[in-house]
């Protein structure tokens, strides 16, 4: 069955499902800066909207937009910066 997730007050928010090969969730934004922390190798695809990213050790910031993705490696954190809301796909492992 599917899990609901929210974080930062409620101002992200997604759902868990699993898939026959990997756990993913899919979810929401809203404008404002975040930092997550990873466990698990994660692939992410914005869906709509952008997402400036820092990941971490970083100098520069990299802009992500509607249709690409990008790779955080596990036990790491990234930055997120959201400028409009936006919707994520996030594959794990």
């Amino acid at each position: 069955m599917f899990k609901t997730n929210e974080y930062f007050d409620g101002k992200v928010k997604s759902i868990a499902f699993q898939t026959a090969n990997l756990p993913g969730t899919v979810g929401v934004m809203a404008i404002g800066d975040y930092v997550f922390n990873t466990d698990d190798k994660e692939k992410m695809t914005v869906v709509s909207g952008a997402m400036i990213i820092k990941f971490e050790g970083a100098n520069e910031t990299h802009t992500f937009i509607t249709g690409e993705s990008f790779d955080v490696e596990a036990n790491s954190s990234f930055g997120v910066t959201i400028k409009e809301e936006t919707a994520y796909l996030c594959l794990y492992g």
